[in-house]
C-alpha cells in the first residue's frame, strides 16, 4: 500500500492530462476556416455519412449490450455487469470522438495543402492524434476506475469483454462498409469507365470516402482500444497473483508513462516545406518509443529494486516497432515483393493474385519469430507475468502509433475532397504525398495491432488458465483435441463469413453505379449529380446486417465449447484459434497491403501506368485484397481476443 496509495492521483492525472489533449487539439481544429464552399459542402457530407452510420450501428449494438448485461448481471453478478457495459460505452465513445473529429480535419486538410505541406501535415496529424490520446485517456481512466470501484480483478475482465464486442463489430461492420465501396468504385469506375479514383462523376466515391473513415478510424480506434485495455487487465490480474500490489499497479504506470511518452513525441512531428513528412512521423514514433523506454527503467528500478521486469518491457516495444518495420517491407513499394507483384501483373490477373498470396504467406514467418522471441524474453525476466508486461509494453506507446495510423485516412479523404473540389494539382501533389506517407503510418500501426493481438491473446490464455486451474493442456485428450480443431477452423470460417460479405455488398455497390452510370444522362460529361445517397445507404445496410452472424460466432461458440466439453476442450479451442488467427491475420494484412500498393505503384507510371492491362490486373488483385486487408484481417486480430476474454469471464462455469 506504501506505494499504490501516492500513485492513484498519478495515474488518473495523466490519463486526464491526455483527455485534455484530445479536446484542446479538437478546438484547435474546429477553427481553423476553411475558405472554399466546395470543400465545406463535400466535408459535411462525408461527415453526415459517417455519423449516420456510427448513431445506425450503435443503435444496433444497444441491443447486444443489453443482452450481454443481463445475463452477466444474473449469472455473474452486478460488478461484472456494470464493468461490460461501462466497456462497451468507452470503446463506443472513442470510435465517436475520433470520427468526429477525423471527418472534421479532413477538409481542412485539403483546404491547408493550398498553404504548403507542413500546414497540412499538421492538421492531419492532430486530427488522428485526437483518436490516439482519446484512445490511451478513456482506456486507462475507465480500467482504473473499474479497479478502485470493485476492487475486483475478476470483475474488471468484464470491462475488456465489453470493449472487445463492440470492437468486433466496428471491425467488422466498418470493413464491410468500406470495401463494398471501394470495390464497387474501383470495378465499375477505373476498370469499366475508366475514371480516376475520387473522381466525383463516380456516384460510390462518397460511399468510399466515408469508408474510410468508420472502417480504418473507428474500427482501427476500437481494435486497438481493446488490445490496450486488455492486455493491462490481464497484467493487473497476472501481477497481483505474483507480486500482490505491485505486481498489480505497475501496468497502470506503465501507461501512464506511455501517455507523456506519446504527449512529449507529438512534438518531433515537424516537417519543413522542404522536408521529409515520413520521417516526421517516425521521429514522433521513435522518440516516443526512446522516452517510454527510459521511463520504464526508472519506475522499475524504482519499484522493484531491480531491473529484470524492465527487459520484459523493452522486449514487447522493441517487436512493435519491428513488426511493424516487418509489416512496412511486405507492403511498401520501396521494396520488392510490392514490386513482384506488380510486374506479375503484366501476364494477367491470375498470376497478379498468385504472387500476391505468396508474398503474404511468407511475410507471417518474421512477425512470428518476433513475437516468440518477445514471449521468451518477458518470461525470462518475469515468467508469466513478464510476458503480461511485455504485452504493455508494446501497446503502451499506443497514443502515438495510433496518431500517426489515424492520419492516413485523413489525408486519404483530403486527397479525394481535393481531387472532387477541383483544386489546383499542385494541391493534389500535396494531398497524395501525404497519403502515401498514410500508406506507411497504416503498415505500423496493423502491425501493433497484429502483435498486440497475440501477446495479449496469450496473457488473456494463461490468465483463464489459471481460473480454471489448468496448469497444461493435454493432447492425449480427444475433448482437447476436439477442441483444437474447432478453434483451428473458427478463423476460418469467420473470414470466409467477412469476405463473402463483402462480396455481396460489392455486388450490390456495383449494379447501383452501373444503373446511374446507364439511367442518369449527364454523368460522364460533369452536368448531372450522381445519386451518392443510395450508394451510402446500401454500404450502411449491409455492413449493419452482416456484421451479426460472424460477431455472435465469436461470443456463442466459445460457451458452447466450454460448458459442452468443459475447461480443458475450451482451453485447445482457444490455443487453435490463437495459433491459426494470428498467422491468417498477417497473411491477409500483408498480401491485401502489398496487391494495393502494387496498384498505385503501376499508376505512378510503371509497367504502362494507368489504363494499361497490367493497371487492369492490378486493380483486380486489390478489389481481392480489400476485404484481406480492411476486414478479416484486421477482425480476426479482435476474433482471437475477444473469444479469449469470454472464456476468461465465463470460467467459473466451466470449471
Amino acid at each position: 500500500m506504501e506505494i499504490f496509495e501516492p500513485t492513484n492521483a498519478a495515474i488518473a492525472g495523466l490519463a486526464c492530462v491526455a483527455l485534455i489533449y484530445a479536446v484542446a487539439v479538437s478546438r484547435k481544429i474546429a477553427t481553423y476556416k476553411v475558405d472554399n464552399d466546395r470543400i465545406n459542402e463535400l466535408s459535411e457530407i462525408i461527415r453526415s455519412g459517417a455519423m449516420a452510420f456510427l448513431y445506425r450501428e450503435y443503435k444496433a449494438l444497444a441491443f447486444f449490450v443489453a443482452a450481454i448485461c443481463a445475463i452477466l448481471w444474473v449469472c455473474l453478478g452486478k460488478p461484472s455487469a456494470t464493468c461490460f457495459v461501462a466497456g462497451a460505452l468507452c470503446s463506443a465513445l472513442t470510435g465517436y470522438v475520433g470520427m468526429r473529429v477525423a471527418t472534421k480535419a479532413n477538409g481542412k486538410t485539403s483546404f491547408a495543402a493550398m498553404t504548403g505541406v507542413n500546414e497540412a501535415l499538421g492538421i492531419a496529424f492532430r486530427g488522428g492524434s485526437v483518436m490516439g490520446m482519446t484512445v490511451v485517456g478513456v482506456g486507462l481512466l475507465g480500467v482504473f476506475a473499474a479497479y478502485m470501484v470493485f476492487r475486483d480483478t475478476e470483475a474488471i475482465a468484464a470491462f475488456g469483454l465489453g470493449a472487445s464486442s463492440i470492437a468486433l463489430f466496428a471491425r467488422v461492420g466498418g470493413g464491410i462498409y468500406t470495401k463494398a465501396a471501394d470495390v464497387g468504385a474501383d470495378l465499375v469506375g477505373k476498370v469499366e469507365a475508366g475514371i480516376p479514383e475520387d473522381d466525383p462523376r463516380n456516384p460510390a466515391v462518397i460511399a468510399d470516402n466515408v469508408g474510410d473513415n468508420v472502417g480504418d478510424i473507428a474500427g482501427m480506434g476500437a481494435d486497438l482500444f481493446e488490445s490496450y485495455v486488455n492486455s493491462i487487465i490481464a497484467a493487473m490480474a497476472t501481477g497481483f497473483i505474483a507480486l500482490e500490489l505491485r505486481g498489480l499497479i505497475y501496468p497502470l504506470l506503465l501507461c501512464a508513462i506511455g501517455i507523456i511518452a506519446a504527449l512529449l513525441g507529438t512534438y518531433f512531428v515537424r516537417v519543413g516545406e522542404g522536408g521529409n513528412p515520413q520521417r516526421a512521423m517516425s521521429r514522433g514514433l521513435y522518440a516516443t518509443g526512446v522516452l517510454m523506454i527510459a521511463g520504464t527503467f526508472f519506475l522499475t528500478k524504482w519499484m522493484f529494486g531491480n531491473i529484470g521486469l524492465f527487459w520484459s518491457v523493452v522486449a514487447g516495444v522493441v517487436c512493435g516497432v519491428i513488426i511493424g518495420q516487418i509489416t512496412e517491407f511486405y507492403t511498401s513499394s520501396d521494396y520488392g515483393s510490392v514490386k513482384e507483384i506488380a510486374e506479375a501483373a503484366n501476364t494477367g490477373t491470375a498470376t497478379n493474385i498468385l504472387t500476391g498470396i505468396s508474398v503474404g504467406m511468407k511475410s507471417t514467418v518474421a512477425p512470428v519469430l518476433f513475437i516468440c522471441a518477445a514471449t521468451l524474453t518477458g518470461y525470462r525476466f518475469g515468467g508469466m507475468y513478464g510476458i503480461a508486461c511485455s504485452a504493455v509494453g508494446m501497446l503502451s506507446i499506443t497514443g502515438m502509433v495510433l496518431s500517426v495510423d489515424a492520419y492516413g485516412p485523413i489525408s486519404d479523404n483530403a486527397g479525394g475532397i481535393a481531387e472532387m473540389a477541383g483544386l489546383p494539382e499542385s494541391v493534389r501533389k500535396i494531398t497524395d504525398r501525404l497519403d502515401a506517407v498514410g500508406n506507411t503510418t497504416a503498415a505500423v500501426g496493423k502491425g501493433l495491432a497484429i502483435g498486440s493481438a497475440a501477446l495479449t491473446a496469450l496473457v488473456l490464455f494463461m490468465s483463464y488458465s489459471a481460473a480454471t486451474g489448468l496448469d497444461r493442456i493435454d493432447l492425449m485428450d480427444p475433448k482437447v483435441l476436439v477442441g483444437l480443431l474447432i478453434g483451428g477452423m473458427l478463423p476460418f470460417i469467420f473470414s470466409a463469413l467477412s469476405i463473402q460479405a463483402v462480396s455481396r455488398a460489392a455486388e450490390r455497390m456495383i449494379e447501383e453505379v452501373r444503373r446511374q452510370f446507364r439511367e442518369i444522362p449527364g454523368i460522364m460529361d460533369g452536368t448531372a449529380r450522381p445519386e451518392y445517397e443510395k450508394c451510402v445507404d446500401i454500404s450502411t445496410a449491409a455492413a449493419l446486417k452482416e456484421m451479426i452472424v460472424p460477431g455472435l460466432m465469436a461470443v456463442a461458440v466459445p460457451v458452447a465449447v466450454g460448458l459442452s466439453l468443459g475447461a480443458s476442450a475450451l482451453g485447445g479451442l482457444l490455443a487453435g484459434s490463437i495459433t491459426t488467427g494470428v498467422m491468417m491475420a498477417i497473411f491477409m494484412a500483408n498480401s491485401g497491403g502489398a496487391w494495393d500498393n502494387a496498384k498505385k505503384y503501376i499508376e505512378s507510371g510503371n509497367h504502362g501506368g494507368k489504363g494499361s492491362p497490367a493497371h487492369s490486373a492490378a486493380v483486380n488483385g486489390d478489389t481481392v485484397g480489400d476485404p484481406f486487408k480492411d476486414t478479416a484481417g484486421p477482425s480476426l486480430n479482435i476474433l482471437i481476443k475477444l473469444m479469449t476474454v469470454v472464456a476468461l469471464v465465463m470460467a467459473p462455469f466451466f470449471v
